[in-house]
């Protein structure tokens, strides 16, 4: 996995050059510290999806560059096959596959997320970037925090929300959760 963030983060430093902008420019669009930034184009740090995202829109490139290093092909329609996305696994408490990495011009990025139970009395990671997301949950109970809110929803349930609030997922009742996730 550690080769695969290692790629992810060259994409991202060749393509910031190619389009000239600075390390410090990117960090300041994308409301991070310079030294943030420099972590995640050195691979030092997980980079969130949610993050990569923004700077596939910063860079002005589709989502799927960044994971693959292709540009997507599909522009009238694209099909994803039961577990065959293609997997973003960026942070430790969640398992992220793109659902729609082949189609070219997104304007939301869809993927099927995973996330196993945690202790009890532990807390999510809490995270947010700019836009929208809506969460449907496919199996089991997300725990779900949102500026300070605790929503439970379970298999069926569903939340929109404007993600720039710091929010964050777990499983509920001791068993896996996976539910969509459609960054907007």
């Amino acid at each position: 996995m550690q080769e695969k963030i290692k790629e992810i983060a060259a994409r991202i430093r060749e393509l910031r050059e190619i389009s000239d902008i600075s390390s410090g420019e990117m960090a300041g669009a994308l409301g991070i510290s310079p030294e943030d930034f420099d972590k995640y184009e050195t691979a030092q740090a997980d980079i969130p999806a949610s993050m990569l995202f923004e700077i596939a829109h910063h860079l002005n490139v589709d989502l799927t560059v960044l994971l693959t290093g292709e540009d997507p092909k599909m522009r009238v329609f694209t099909v994803t096959r039961k577990d065959k996305g293609i997997n973003v696994q960026r942070r430790k408490d969640y398992k992220y596959q793109s659902i729609a990495a082949n189609f070219a011009h997104k304007k939301a990025e869809p993927f099927v997320v995973k996330v196993d139970p945690a202790s009890e009395d532990s807390t999510p990671s809490m995270n947010s970037h700019p836009g929208q997301e809506f969460d449907y949950v496919l199996e089991g109970t997300l725990k779900v925090i949102i500026h300070g809110q605790e929503i439970i929803l379970e298999e069926g349930d569903s939340i929109f929300f404007d993600s720039s609030y710091s929010h964050g997922m777990q499983a509920a009742s001791g068993k896996p959760v996976r539910f969509l996730a459609v960054v907007l």
